[in-house]
C-alpha cells in the first residue's frame, strides 16, 4: 500500500466570490482541470466539466464576469493524508469523481490528488503490467465536424464524457473537442453583450447573449470544427499502458486515441488507469 502524501500536489485555490470568467482564465493559465474554492473555513471545488454543464444549461443574459463561481461550485470529497492510494482510487471510482482533497489533523486542506497524479504514479511504478489493449474502450463516440457546437456539447453531456472525436464528410477522424476547447470561445464570446451570427454567408445578425450554448446563444451558430483541436494524440493498442499515461501527462489530456492497424479503434483514459490499479489490487 502506498500512502497518497507521496503523490499529492498543492491545490490551486480561488475565493468563492470571483467570477466565472476569472475561474476559466485561471484554469487555462495554470493548464489544470479543477480549482479548489475557499469559503471562510470551508472548501468546495469547480471543474471543467462543472463549467461545461453550467454553460450548456445557462439561459440567462449575464456575461461571465457577472456569474460568481459560488453559483456552480460543488462540495469536495476529502481524505486523510495517511490514506493509501488504492483506497483513494476505490473512492474516486465509486463516486465517479476525478479528485480528492487531502486533509491533515484539523481538517485543513494540505493537498489534492487527481487522476493525473495517479496516472503519473502508474507510469513510474507499473511498467509491464498491462497493455493499452487490456483497458481500452473499443468503441468511441464521434460526431460530424460540421455539427453545431451546441449539438456536440449536448452529446458530451448526455453521454457524460469530457471529449468527443469529430469526423469529416468522409467519416475520417478530423479532430477532437474537449471542454478545454470551449473555454477559449467562452471567454471570447461569453462576455460580450451581443454576438455576431455569421452562420448564413448572405446575412449577418447581431443578437444579445442568451446563455453559452442555449438555442438563442452563439453555440447554435458556431460549428464544432471552428473550435476543435485539429490533431489528437494516439497510441498503439499493443503499447504498454505506461506509454499512454506518459502521453496523457505530457499533453495534459484525460484520454488518448488508440490505434488498431493504424486506424482509430478506441480510446483509453485516466479513468481506465485507475481501474487497472483497482483490478490489480483486488486480484492479489
Amino acid at each position: 500500500m502506498t500512502q497518497l502524501r507521496s503523490i499529492m500536489k498543492t491545490p490551486i485555490t480561488i475565493q468563492k466570490d470571483v467570477s466565472l470568467s476569472h475561474a476559466i482564465s485561471k484554469l487555462l493559465q495554470e493548464n489544470i482541470s479543477r480549482l479548489v474554492i475557499k469559503e471562510n473555513e470551508n472548501y468546495g471545488i469547480i471543474t471543467e466539466k462543472d463549467i461545461g454543464l453550467f454553460l450548456l444549461n445557462d439561459d440567462s443574459e449575464k456575461n461571465l464576469d457577472e456569474i460568481p463561481v459560488s453559483q456552480i461550485m460543488n462540495r469536495i470529497t476529502s481524505v486523510n493524508d495517511a490514506m493509501d492510494i488504492e483506497t483513494c482510487i476505490e473512492i474516486m471510482l465509486e463516486r465517479g469523481i476525478g479528485s480528492l482533497s487531502v486533509t491533515q489533523g484539523d481538517e485543513c486542506i494540505v493537498g489534492i490528488i487527481t487522476k493525473t497524479d495517479i496516472a503519473q504514479y502508474y507510469a513510474q511504478n507499473c511498467a509491464g503490467k498491462h497493455s493499452v489493449g487490456d483497458l481500452m474502450t473499443i468503441s468511441y463516440l464521434s460526431m460530424q465536424s460540421d455539427d453545431t457546437l451546441k449539438d456536440v456539447v449536448s452529446k458530451m453531456i448526455e453521454e457524460k464524457i469530457s471529449r468527443i472525436f469529430l469526423k469529416n464528410k468522409n467519416n475520417e477522424p478530423e479532430g477532437i473537442l474537449t471542454f478545454r476547447d470551449l473555454f477559449h470561445v467562452a471567454l471570447e464570446q461569453g462576455n460580450s453583450d451581443s454576438v455576431l451570427d455569421n452562420s448564413d454567408d448572405s446575412i449577418s445578425i447581431v443578437f444579445s447573449r442568451k446563455g453559452f450554448l442555449s438555442d438563442s446563444g452563439f453555440g447554435q451558430t458556431i460549428k464544432a470544427k471552428d473550435v476543435m483541436t485539429k490533431t489528437f494524440e494516439s497510441v498503439d493498442f499493443e503499447e504498454d499502458l505506461t506509454v499512454a499515461c506518459e502521453e496523457m501527462i505530457q499533453n495534459r489530456i484525460n484520454g488518448i486515441g488508440v490505434l488498431i492497424n493504424e486506424k482509430l479503434g478506441g480510446v483509453v483514459s485516466k479513468t481506465d488507469v485507475l481501474k487497472a490499479i483497482y483490478v490489480d489490487n483486488h486480484s492479489k
